[in-house]
């Protein structure tokens, strides 16, 4: 990302920030919308995007400065790769003083309470040696386990196991029992974590889901039926459905200075891509 950023001397995505809702920031967008649109089209997934010129950026300028904190909900790459493109350039420019361009980068701002966060699903491949009896059986030592038809979990400290059709196989729905659930504890208390800490690691034998092979993650936007088709295809022999993490979650997460596990959370609709780009100017050294 850093080079990709460096040879186009520009931000074409934008990094996806969010902050906790100020109604007189909510109340003055919805105001700004009021107006006639300087753009309005239908991407070809679907999803509509309608830009406003904002007549008085200074009402929003004033607004950022007393917001306490903006958090990153997707992009951190994006912002990574930004710091280090800004890093080569200023090391590179002997007459750096801090107002170039490519100390800036590309964002947009969400307020929390209108973002929408899908799950984000897991398919794995084999069972490390167990049969599905045994492992259904396994897991029925983990929580309350039982057959489904409803392949979404129903609320937060459960998951939705599928291992295809035929005996043991189908839908099933399990359900931890929330006093073995630290609800202190900002990570541990995460679905991802649960399903990481109690199953994928113990009984599959998945200690990293960031590098193993055996696991794959689905955004929440292919449905279940994406994930019951993968297993019954044959590339893959268990799939979990998983309920979303919630913004509030995410950002206790960031509020105790820790970082959200791997695959967390699947952010819907997404800006799209190029709809707003930042160039800037990096010295020859730096593009080179």
């Amino acid at each position: 990302r850093t080079r990709h950023m460096l040879e186009l001397s520009a931000h074409a995505e934008p990094v996806f920030l969010t902050f906790r809702d100020d109604p007189e920031i909510i109340a003055r967008i919805e105001t700004d919308m009021n107006q006639r649109p300087i753009f309005h089209f239908v991407a070809p997934d679907g999803v509509t995007h309608t830009g406003w010129r904002v007549e008085d950026p200074g009402f929003y300028v004033d607004a950022m400065k007393r917001t306490e904190c903006l958090y990153i909900a997707d992009g951190h790459h994006r912002s990574a790769g930004a710091a280090r493109a800004a890093h080569e350039c200023a090391a590179s420019n002997p007459d750096h003083d801090g107002s170039e361009e490519y100390n800036r980068f590309l964002a947009v701002l969400f307020p929390a309470g209108e973002l929408n966060i899908l799950a984000y699903n897991r398919v794995v491949r084999g069972l490390d040696g167990f049969d599905r009896e045994t492992l259904l059986q396994q897991l029925g030592q983990v929580g309350d386990l039982s057959p489904t038809t409803d392949p979404t979990p129903p609320g937060p400290g459960s998951f939705c196991i599928y291992m295809g059709p035929g005996d043991g196989g189908g839908w099933h729905l399990l359900t931890l029992a929330a006093d073995s659930i630290d609800a202190d504890d900002p990570i541990g208390s995460l679905d991802v974590s649960l399903l990481q800490d109690r199953i994928l690691a113990p009984l599959l034998g998945i200690e990293d889901p960031r590098t193993d092979p055996r696991i794959d993650f689905v955004g929440g936007i292919r449905g279940t039926e994406e994930l019951q088709r993968r297993v019954d295809s044959g590339d893959g022999d268990l799939a979990v459905s998983m309920h979303p993490t919630s913004i509030e979650q995410l950002l206790e997460v960031s509020d105790a200075g820790k970082i959200m596990p791997p695959k967390s959370t699947w952010f819907e609709p997404k800006l799209r891509s190029g709809l707003f780009i930042h160039s800037f100017q990096p010295t020859l050294a730096c593009k080179g």
